[in-house]
């Protein structure tokens, strides 16, 4: 380790991340994430506007979260080796070139091509949770990783939401288009509020790359936590995905303004990272990912009855983002643990495949809604939180036993 190196981490060990910056990097994050989902309230008005299926309309979220995926893999471990505040401020900027490109886009090919460039600009805020990590004092970091994780999981959500109204009443070009503007304030303010923080593990960038398959390989924890949160966001991106077309068809034929008012009940569900961020500050966090991952599996059986029924679609929505968004902060609290000097490419790793799940749950829920309807969709969801316990029935024994080889070492 260098000098620069062992300075950094007592400083961080020894500060405390103050309130307000703990704020402004929830806000940030939820603002940058949300151009990842803009999309989805709006698939069936997307379709008949550039003619196309429902089904080729749903690629677009695919063809988002794989960019998110790329970002995750290719951007974020820039965080470990490049002064943060500056990367941040520069993908910004690509990203508010890509809002305005979409605006514009003539037919289905030119925006998904800007989707999968804002996708992967949108890694922004996996570049922010990891900074609050690095910023955050030993006792205080499932908390206020569970805040800023608060922020970023509203953003997924309300985005809907707004995206909804928007194109209510403006139509879905105009979604992009606004979307731009609080990503001109958001570097503005970022600029002014971030710290400067030096690099904590200037390497190659080749050098980075191949270390983040290295945490995989040497840490099982690891492992475990990223196939359970691929599969956590794999049900949440089914079900998102789907939704749309469900509530634009019988029996409640919403618009895409109503349809975007789903992401509020979404919302509330999404206060949970804040309580689940202190449980595993107090050690709780294999206990609570076990909860979490059943609460998804059992959540399905609301939704199902939600096909004709408001009130459990509505609470359905609230239980299965509550536990998708529990099992997230449990698993993301015990990734930072593993290497203060590694947060960064630990969040590339660990999100790279989280969005590859959701990826896949989104292309999973475009296809079985078109074969098999809504029944279809709900039973591929209880099966995925089902494997969502079975993967977090693991935890435990994997940590136990790095720790005694870590102790033997």
């Amino acid at each position: 380790m260098t000098t620069a190196q062992l300075h950094h981490q007592q400083t961080a060990s020894s500060q405390r991340i103050s309130r307000r910056l703990v704020v402004v990097l929830a806000v940030a994050s939820g603002v940058a994430v949300a151009n990842l989902y803009y999309a989805q309230p709006l698939l069936s008005e997307i379709a008949h506007g550039l003619h196309v299926s429902s089904g080729s309309a749903g690629l677009l979220v695919t063809l988002s979260q794989v960019g998110y995926a790329l970002g995750l893999l290719f951007v974020v471990p820039l965080g470990d080796l490049l002064e943060r505040r500056r990367l941040i401020v520069v993908v910004l900027g690509v990203a508010v070139l890509t809002l305005v490109g979409a605006s514009v886009s003539p037919d289905l090919p030119v925006l998904g091509a800007f989707l999968l460039l804002g996708g992967l600009t949108s890694v922004v805020a996996q570049i922010l949770v990891p900074f609050a990590a690095t910023l955050a004092g030993d006792d205080e970091r499932g908390r206020v990783v569970g805040t800023v994780m608060t922020g970023l999981l509203l953003g997924i959500l309300l985005a809907r939401t707004a995206s909804g109204v928007v194109g209510q009443w403006l139509g879905w070009r105009a979604v992009y288009l606004v979307a731009a503007i609080p990503m001109v304030a958001l570097i503005v303010v970022l600029r002014a509020e971030l710290p400067v923080v030096a690099p904590t593990a200037p390497m190659p960038y080749r050098q980075a790359l191949r270390s983040v398959a290295a945490l995989l390989r040497d840490h099982p924890t690891l492992r475990i936590r990223c196939a359970q949160g691929a599969l956590g966001m794999a049900a949440f991106s089914l079900f998102w995905t789907t939704m749309a077309f469900l509530l634009a068809g019988a029996p409640y034929h919403y618009g895409d303004a109503v349809i975007g008012l789903f992401g509020l009940a979404g919302a509330a569900g999404a206060l949970t990272a804040g309580r689940a961020g202190r449980l595993a500050d107090k050690g709780h966090a294999h206990l609570a990912t076990l909860a979490f991952a059943a609460v998804v599996a059992v959540s399905f059986l609301p939704l199902f009855l939600g096909a004709h029924h408001l009130a459990w679609l509505l609470v359905g929505v609230v239980v299965m983002d509550a536990g998708v968004q529990g099992t997230q902060v449990t698993n993301q609290s015990q990734v930072y643990a593993l290497d203060g000097e590694a947060r960064s490419r630990l969040t590339a790793a660990y999100m790279t495949l989280y969005f590859v799940g959701g990826a896949i749950g989104s292309a999973l829920g475009a296809v079985l809604y078109s074969a098999h309807g809504w029944g279809g969709v709900c039973a591929a969801g209880a099966v995925i939180g089902i494997l969502m316990i079975g993967v977090g029935s693991q935890t435990s024994r994997v940590a136990r036993r790095e720790r005694l080889a870590a102790s033997a070492a």
